[in-house]
């Protein structure tokens, strides 16, 4: 029996990056899933690989159409809806004064707006399931400001604030909702990044698997007691800068 055997569960922006290694580890512990994004051909691919256990939907997440019909599919195919990943997300770089106004809006479409729809859609029918639990994908810098980043960086404080003030209304019915907040990690969208360039302790760059470790965790019924919370999956780049030091022959 897997973490998360028979639950049923839809993974936004599972296509590739984090999404798809969250969605392969939650087959891989008996999950049935459910994989959204706009991206067709490679969902499509990625979701036949998986086998039997797996579906794709293209779904844009700003959109509440699509939101109805991805929680619809869901329980058409699987019978049910446990859990939820916000896992789709775009990012984009610009000093403030020129940071374009059309894409200030496109990136809280998605990494908000996207995060929203999705917990608003999805509660009636994890209530009508008994219970499960939502699991936003917000980051480091839903923690910290990071300069040229001023959407994503806005976005993601967002989606660490929604997850609190919605868990406290899903709390009575069942239903979890914790925020997971990774750093570097190496993704497609990571690909150009020189990790030696952040002061992370640990030294490195995170694996995507090391991140859906946490997702799997809190999807699980081993985080039964845990909702409202954050877990930060960043090697250590938020709890201060490092530094080498060699300690004293002798402290006498």
């Amino acid at each position: 029996m897997g973490r998360v055997s028979e639950k049923v569960i839809l993974v936004t922006g599972g296509a590739r990056g984090m999404g798809a290694a969250h969605a392969r580890l939650l087959v891989a512990e008996g999950a049935k899933v459910v994989i959204t994004d706009i991206l067709r051909k490679e969902g499509e691919a990625f979701a036949a690989g998986l086998g039997t256990s797996a579906i794709y939907l293209r779904q844009d997440v700003a959109q509440p159409e699509e939101w109805r019909q991805a929680i619809a599919a869901a329980e058409s195919k699987f019978g049910a809806l446990h859990g939820l990943v916000n896992n789709a997300g775009i990012a984009s770089i610009a000093p403030i004064e020129q940071f374009p106004l059309e894409q200030w809006t496109k990136t809280l479409a998605v990494n908000l707006t996207g995060v929203f729809l999705g917990m608003q859609t999805a509660l009636p029918a994890m209530r009508r399931a008994g219970g499960g639990s939502i699991v936003n994908i917000s980051s480091v810098e839903g923690l910290r400001g990071s300069a040229g980043l001023h959407a994503y960086v806005a976005s993601k404080f967002g989606v660490r604030g929604i997850t609190k003030s919605a868990a406290l209304e899903a709390a009575a019915s069942g239903v979890r909702i914790n925020s997971v907040h990774p750093g570097l990690i190496n993704t497609w969208m990571t690909k150009d990044f020189d990790s030696s360039s952040f002061p992370i302790p640990l030294g490195r760059a995170a694996e995507p698997p090391e991140v859906s470790q946490a997702v799997l965790f809190l999807l699980s019924d081993e985080s039964s007691y845990l909702t409202g919370s954050e877990i930060v999956v960043d090697g250590g780049l938020t709890i201060g800068v490092p530094y080498k030091c060699q300690a004293p022959e002798s402290i006498f």
